[in-house]
Formats: C-alpha cells, sequence, structure tokens
C-alpha cells in the first residue's frame, strides 16, 4: 500500500516510524514532514490543508490510504473533500468527517455533545459578545479558580485559568469584544474548574467498533512544577500509572462506549482517533475535552508501545472491520522528553544546527520542528525534538530519555527535567 500522512510534527515522524514497520507498506509519504520523516519516506513540500495539492499527490502516487495527522485539515473538512471527489472517494482517510471534527472545532459543541449523552463534564455556560453582561454574572456564581476557553481552534492557547474574579471578567471582555484569540473566541465558554489530575485517552474506531489504545499523561507548562506558559506539550508518560483496572472500566462504560454511541445516534460519521481529555476527581473520570486526532506529545509514548500492525489496523477503519483485530501492547513503560527552542512558547529563533543525534542509544528519536538542510538538521520549529524510552518502571524509562536528551545540542535547547514529578 502506498500510505500519504499529512502533518509535520513529532505525532506525524512517530506514525511514520510506526507505518514503515508494516509488511503491508509500499511507499510513505509525509506533507510536508520534517528532517526525521525522510529518512522514512518521501517529504513532499506541500501544506496538509492545501487540498487541491493533496488530491494532486494522491493521484500522482496512486495513494491506497491517507492519515491526517493535525486537526486542521479534518476541522476544515479534507474527510468530505475525498468522499465528495469521483477520483479520490475510494481513498479510506483516518480522521472524522467535518460534522464529527466540530468536536473539537468547536468547545461548545463539544459541551452540547457531552450532556446530550450524558457523559460526565463539568457545568459550563457559553457566552458571546451580546451577553457579556450574563458572562460576568455566571462568573460570579461560581468559585476560584475560573476557565475560559476560546470556543475554536486556538493552536492549543486559547484555554486560561484565572484565580481572581476581577481578572477573568477582563479577560471575559477582551476574548469577545477584542478578538484576543482571532475568531475562535467569538464565542467563549466559561465552566466549573475541577480539582484533579488529568490523563489522556485514546481510541480508534472506525465509526461502530472501538480499540481503546494505552493512556498517557502529558505535561503542558513550559517550567519545571508545572508552571510558566502553556505550550503544545513538554513530555509524555504511557501507561498513566493510576489508571487501574477499575478507573479503566469506568472511563470505558461511562465516556468511551457513551462516546461511540453518541456519534451514531447523532449520525456523525467518525473513523478515526477520539482523543478524550480527562481529569480524575477522586477516583471519578470526568471529561474536560475531546480531539479529533492523536495527541501530541503522547503520541510519542502511546504509538511505541503498540506492538500490532498499525497499517492493519488502519485498513480494518476504512473498511469497517477493527472488531476482527487484536491490539497487543508492550507492557513496558514509554517516556518522551521534549526539546524546545530557547524562548518557546514565545518568540524564538530557527535555523540552529543540531549534533548529537547520532549518538543517541537505547531511545527512539522523533524528529517535530526539524528540517535537513545539505548534510545538517536544523531547528524549524519551538518544539523540535522528541525523545522516547522504555523501562520496565516509569523512572528507568525516564533516566534513559534524560540522559539520551543531553546528548542532543543546539544553541538554546530546553527540556524539562521533571517529566512524571506528579505521578
Amino acid at each position: 500500500m502506498n500510505v500519504l500522512i499529512l502533518g509535520s510534527g513529532g505525532r506525524e515522524h512517530t506514525f511514520a516510524w510506526k507505518l514503515s514497520q508494516s509488511p503491508l507498506l509500499t511507499k510513505l509519504y509525509i506533507a510536508p514532514g520534517n528532517a526525521g520523516t525522510g529518512t522514512l519516506g518521501e517529504n513532499v513540500n506541500i501544506k496538509a490543508d492545501d487540498f487541491s495539492a493533496v488530491k494532486s499527490l494522491c493521484l500522482e502516487k496512486e495513494i491506497h490510504l491517507v492519515v491526517v495527522g493535525p486537526e486542521d485539515p479534518l476541522v476544515k473538512g479534507i474527510h468530505d473533500f475525498f468522499l465528495d471527489d469521483a477520483e479520490l472517494k475510494e481513498i479510506p482517510v483516518i480522521g472524522p468527517q467535518k460534522a464529527g471534527a466540530e468536536l473539537e472545532g468547536s468547545k461548545d459543541f463539544a459541551k452540547k455533545f457531552l450532556f446530550r449523552h450524558n457523559i460526565p463534564t463539568a457545568a459550563y455556560q457559553t457566552f458571546t459578545s451580546e451577553n457579556l453582561e450574563e458572562g460576568y454574572a455566571f462568573l460570579e456564581t461560581l468559585k476560584a479558580p475560573y476557565v475560559l476557553k476560546a470556543d475554536g481552534l486556538a493552536a492549543g492557547k486559547g484555554v486560561l485559568i484565572l484565580d481572581s474574579l476581577k481578572e477573568a471578567k477582563s479577560e471575559l471582555k477582551e476574548m469577545l469584544t477584542e478578538a484576543k484569540f482571532g475568531a475562535a473566541s467569538t464565542k467563549v465558554v466559561i465552566e466549573e474548574f475541577l480539582d484533579g489530575i488529568e490523563l489522556s485517552v485514546f481510541v480508534l474506531t472506525d465509526g461502530s467498533n472501538y480499540k481503546v489504545l494505552p493512556t498517557a499523561k502529558d505535561y503542558k507548562r513550559i517550567g519545571e512544577g508545572d508552571t510558566g506558559l502553556n505550550t503544545g506539550g513538554m513530555g509524555a508518560i504511557s501507561p498513566v500509572p493510576f489508571a487501574d483496572d477499575v478507573l479503566m472500566q469506568k472511563i470505558e462504560e461511562r465516556i468511551v462506549k457513551p462516546t461511540v454511541e453518541g456519534l451514531k445516534k447523532d449520525k456523525l460519521p467518525y473513523k478515526g482517533f477520539i482523543f478524550i481529555g480527562l481529569i480524575n476527581v477522586d477516583n471519578e473520570p470526568i471529561v474536560i475535552e475531546y480531539n479529533v486526532r492523536m495527541g501530541d506529545p503522547e503520541t510519542e509514548a502511546v504509538l511505541p508501545r503498540i506492538k500490532s500492525d498499525l497499517l492493519e489496523l488502519f485498513k480494518a477503519v476504512g473498511d469497517g472491520t477493527l472488531n476482527e483485530k487484536t491490539l497487543e501492547l508492550d507492557p513496558r513503560f514509554a517516556t518522551t522528553v521534549m526539546m524546545v527552542s530557547g524562548g518557546y512558547p514565545e518568540a524564538y529563533e530557527k535555523g540552529k544546527v543540531m549534533t548529537g543525534i547520532e549518538t543517541i542509544k537505547d531511545s527512539i528519536v522523533f524528529h517535530a520542528g526539524t528540517k535537513q538542510v545539505g548534510n545538517e538538521v536544523q531547528t524549524n520549529g519551538g518544539r523540535v525534538m522528541a525523545i522516547t524510552s522504555f523501562g520496565d518502571t516509569m523512572n528507568e524509562a525516564l533516566s534513559n530519555s534524560f540522559a539520551n536528551a543531553e546528548k542532543v545540542k543546539f544553541e538554546g535547547k530546553y527540556y524539562r527535567k521533571d517529566i512524571g514529578f506528579d505521578l
């Protein structure tokens, strides 16, 4: 099979790494890819959301399956684009159609879905600039801290957690009337704050059947001890130690099953990943958010633990026969440490030469923001490279990842040395 992966980050390099191990694979293409994906297949310099360029590529390279990495093309309707095109409609796309992608495209849509299907989630209300005063009144009914979420896609930056009521009101006004997050914050969801520990559960579904993939926990803040600004993710651990059989059974019965059933009831066609962001409050799982693709850097810890042939599973998603496949997992811990550019998540420079990558042993290197320039690998993003290691214990895996992160050198390199500190 000829397979096309859309995207350029660590998640896409991990997909490429895993799919390239499949005996079903003939040729792999990644658009646009990075320096790491280029060693596993052919990088093609087109944007993941340039649908007409994607079409030309699929026809030219006789693509048999498309894997969509990031959320943007899904929310913009790339799956529908394929289904509506006579030349493309037989090519399976891993990722939901536009209607299902609204679970990530709109926080308000997701909250309504959760309430409609009685899936546990925090109390909330949604506001626009027209009812700003009602938003202030709703904030007054809540206890601090206050959670404000831009309704639309804001590249992971649209969620604010604020300790003072005055600040929450001021930020609400800025989001709604001054477009703090652009079009993403024309609507804002305010919800009650939940105190607990977060985890992510990943589900692969063909729309009827599903497989629950390994759990993971990621670390979003730039600073150690979970301080400072939010990032795209500084590291991840799989499995989550506190996600025991009892908790996992609650998650499957109360959240996973009703989610898949809810998609069917609402006639939202869905083939792909459901990423369920949860919080564990006194051993009760509650949904914080849905994403409609794999997370990054969680993918770098989750996929290496899947022993089954991923391409075979994807083929079954396309065929609607996922129930006929078995999911075999590696019982060991996988830990991912993300190296980032100096200054990230604020202003940072690109084009820094990277050395020492070839000295890494006993870990898997996943490129995120890199590019190949002649014989050099250079930085090309905020999050630059993920180092994933296995271990019989979490700490064994982590010490391996940290030791190997030390070996890679580039100007301004930073990584968190406390991933897993709260577990």
